[in-house]
């Protein structure tokens, strides 16, 4: 075939062009492919201790079990389909998480969860909470993942913050031989400028050197609480300047939405994870952080699931009402995570281990309700390599083929579905896990 523009040419432009993509590509790299847990639960430093994980496993199944006693009334309770069998198979799937891993991520909270103390009592609370830390790694009796939330880098508190950020983890490693917990994790909250992660980074690099740390081992995350953190003085969206501060140290953006609506003056009755401002919010920062590997999460509900009356002899209409009460808080909770998963936040905040049971329901029925839909389009389309396809009333093209892998990528790390249900797609895991609907297309057309 003839062409009329020159090899050398073509390769003196292509080469800056391969500069510029290169750049773009180690910018947004992808999601990344490790674990990402479906919550995060908030508790006051002064109340962890080692076994906590378990205890309040337990405490959540007992919550469960006392409100909801069969499928049936937790089909009612979250709206689910009773005889179909679907309110049946997720709350097995629900009581099966919480016997076996009710926490999946645990924040020692030093701030709004601790509160303002005397120096003394949060040096004392860094240090005897690193103890038990220690000990939970010895006794095997930590969560998958697990971390702490230190005061923000504000003027007012920044001493405050380190400080404790130092004695914790010097109190930890000197108790474990220079060992962290498995994703082990520290949150600086209320970030307004990127001078703040970078503060913390520098520190981060003084305690690696002066513990004999790995270098790079302490990771950090960040929370987007204030309408300065989504928008700047000169109208531009800061959070990618708050990811590049960190030196590659971050992981994860977390929404505090309390926090956030008073920010945007919302008054306290409406305050609530689905207010139009969290969305925007939610909107700008996926906007602003998609493909770059930071992981997102959503705040909490703080309608705690807790009937207001207590002791062994209550009457029936006490009984009643606490059941009613905590139903009721099960089900806006259960309705304000799914509003996150719609929004493609697949992680939140639980305060509470009666909120597990809500957390579980929400995330297991927002998947297992796609899966017979989605295992019919996906197979249909990876078969046709691509081919548009008409199923039903639903046209896929190429970018909802990468919408399906998403889905089951999801699904499969939420827990909702197993790896056997992934496989009857035809796919296989490695193809699941390497996120590229594209390149599943071209290696199968070879």
């Amino acid at each position: 075939m003839s062409v009329s523009i020159p090899a050398e040419k073509k390769e003196q432009i292509f080469n800056k062009l391969k500069e510029a993509n290169t750049f773009f590509q180690q910018i947004y790299p992808g999601d990344r492919t490790e674990r990402q847990p479906v919550h995060t639960l908030y508790g006051g430093a002064n109340l962890f201790k080692y076994d906590a994980a378990a205890s309040l496993g337990k405490r959540a199944l007992e919550i469960f079990e006392t409100y909801a006693p069969d499928h049936k009334v937790f089909g009612n309770v979250f709206g689910m389909d009773i005889d179909s069998g679907f309110s049946s198979k997720v709350y097995n799937k629900v009581i099966a998480k919480l016997k076996a891993e009710a926490i999946e991520d645990f924040r020692i909270d030093f701030e709004d969860g601790y509160g303002n103390r005397s120096n003394e009592e949060e040096d004392e609370t860094a240090r005897t909470t690193a103890l038990e830390v220690a000990k939970g790694m010895k006794e095997k009796t930590l969560p998958p993942f697990i971390g702490i939330r230190i005061k923000p880098f504000t003027e007012e508190m920044k001493e405050r913050g380190l400080r404790t950020l130092d004695i914790f983890v010097s109190t930890l490693v000197k108790e474990t031989g220079g060992k962290l917990p498995d994703n082990f994790i520290v949150m600086l909250p209320k970030v307004t400028i990127p001078e703040q992660p970078a503060t913390l980074v520098s520190f981060f690099d003084i305690l690696e050197t002066e513990l004999k740390m790995e270098k790079g081992i302490l990771k950090m995350e960040m929370m987007v609480e204030t309408t300065q953190a989504i928008m700047d003085i000169n109208g531009t969206n800061p959070l990618y300047r708050f990811i590049k501060a960190s030196n590659g140290r971050c992981i994860a953006m977390h929404f505090g939405t309390y926090d956030y609506t008073a920010s945007c003056s919302i008054t306290a009755k409406y305050q609530e994870m689905d207010h139009p401002v969290c969305d925007f919010a939610h909107h700008m920062t996926k906007v602003a952080l998609a493909h770059t590997g930071i992981w997102l999460s959503d705040g909490a509900t703080n309608t705690m699931p807790i009937g207001p009356h207590r002791g062994d002899d209550l009457t029936k209409e006490q009984l009643q009402e606490n059941m009613d009460t905590v139903h009721r808080a099960w089900k806006k909770g259960y309705d304000h995570i799914r509003h996150s998963l719609w929004n493609g936040f697949y992680q939140g905040w639980d305060l509470n281990p009666a909120q597990f049971p809500m957390r579980y329901a929400a995330v297991y029925a927002f998947f297992l309700e796609s899966y017979d839909d989605a295992v019919e389009r996906l197979k249909t389309f990876v078969d046709k390599a691509a081919r548009a396809t008409l199923i039903g009333d639903v046209f896929d093209d190429a970018a909802t083929g990468q919408g399906l892998l998403n889905y089951f990528l999801r699904a499969l790390n939420s827990g909702a579905i197993t790896e056997e249900e992934v496989l009857v797609t035809g796919l296989t895991l490695d193809e699941i896990r390497g996120r590229s609907f594209k390149k599943i297309l071209e290696n199968r057309k070879k």
